[in-house]
């Protein structure tokens, strides 16, 4: 069982804080900070964690709301009495008439970290920083190595260290909770990384002094139905990984749906010429990309993935219809061209 701690400080006007605090019931225990009486500490368990936080900002106007910060949890003992199957051990217990009212109707949230942790991890990636744009000068320059070389373990060394998933993921994120700066500096940030792999490798493939016959450069220029299927599975576990706290899974991830490869194959045969052998790591590279987000924003939907306030909620659901229709489109647009060119290289002499 992973825990969070979520400590909210209100204002002096916010009323008996115990009082209010007990009456959220999804919490294994709870505890004042100081002795102010305007600061708070709530063990939680993570899958209720969005729960929690919601609660508190309903029974918390704003205007009383100074700060809530969630925090993890290393190790809890001993174990709370709550997730024993025991009663809780906390008196007011039954609310008041007044606070049984039946609060209104809300969207499942998703068995995972909150939102707020979810866009603070996601929305990292999105950040054009001297640490990002260095990754991906060092990330391309080991690839091409690697490629060119046909040194697997380099290239799957440049995998792990290029960060180019992270701004596809926050472009996900951002049509989910209809965050458009979010998803303008998503947009930025990916097509800075790219446009800067792109230009190193186009460089490297121009000075390039031998064949290109690598078998691990020429992998990339070839693309089938099963990397649609792998590049929508691995979108789908990064996005798991991300939502259930568990971001150890994404170095898998980043291994399976590589976005680097592709994009420095596609760059060192614009460099040496070969546009027909770019042309398919190109599509290779825009087929992992499609399927990342399509696969992410599905994601994103069906576990409930969506701003807190109803107006908001309106505005991303209509942002996440249109974008998931824009992806499934591309997607088939990309699956009619690898037909295409396998029945070409088929009938062909």
């Amino acid at each position: 069982m992973s825990y969070r701690l979520v400590q909210i400080r209100v204002t002096d006007s916010a009323g008996d804080l115990a009082h209010k605090i007990g009456r959220i019931k999804p919490v294994s225990d709870s505890w004042p900070l100081g002795n102010e009486g305007t600061s708070y500490a709530l063990l939680v368990r993570t899958q209720d964690v969005q729960t929690v936080t919601d609660r508190l900002r309903d029974i918390f106007p704003p205007s009383q709301i100074r700060r809530i910060v969630v925090l993890p949890v290393e190790a809890v003992m001993p174990l709370p009495q709550v997730d024993k199957g025991l009663p809780p051990l906390q008196e007011g217990d039954s609310a008041p008439e007044e606070d049984k009212k039946t609060p209104p109707k809300k969207p499942r949230p998703f068995a995972g970290i909150s939102r707020e942790e979810l866009y603070a991890d996601i929305s990292r990636g999105a950040e054009i920083s001297n640490s990002y744009l260095l990754l991906v000068i060092f990330s391309t320059i080991v690839a091409s190595i690697g490629l060119l070389e046909n040194n697997v373990a380099v290239v799957i060394g440049a995998m792990v260290i290029a960060p180019l998933l992270g701004p596809n993921l926050a472009l996900a994120l951002s049509t989910a909770l209809g965050d458009l700066k979010l998803m303008k500096r998503a947009i930025r940030t990916m097509l800075t990384g790219f446009g800067l792999a792109l230009a190193l490798s186009i460089a490297v493939g121009y000075l390039w002094p031998y064949e290109l016959d690598s078998p691990e450069l020429m992998s990339r220029t070839d693309v089938g139905f099963d990397s649609i299927a792998l590049a929508l599975v691995s979108g789908a576990a990064a996005v798991l990984s991300l939502a259930s706290g568990i971001s150890s899974v994404l170095v898998g991830v980043m291994v399976a749906v590589a976005l680097l490869p592709p994009g420095a194959t596609m760059g060192i045969m614009i460099g040496a010429g070969e546009l027909d052998l770019a042309l398919g790591a190109g599509l290779l590279l825009a087929v992992n990309i499609v399927c990342v987000n399509l696969a992410a924003k599905l994601v994103f939907y069906f576990k409930g993935v969506r701003p807190r306030e109803w107006y908001e909620q309106q505005k991303a659901r209509r942002a996440m219809r249109f974008y998931i229709i824009f992806w499934v489109i591309t997607l088939g647009i990309l699956a009619a061209t690898i037909l295409n060119r396998s029945v070409t290289d088929l009938t062909s002499p």
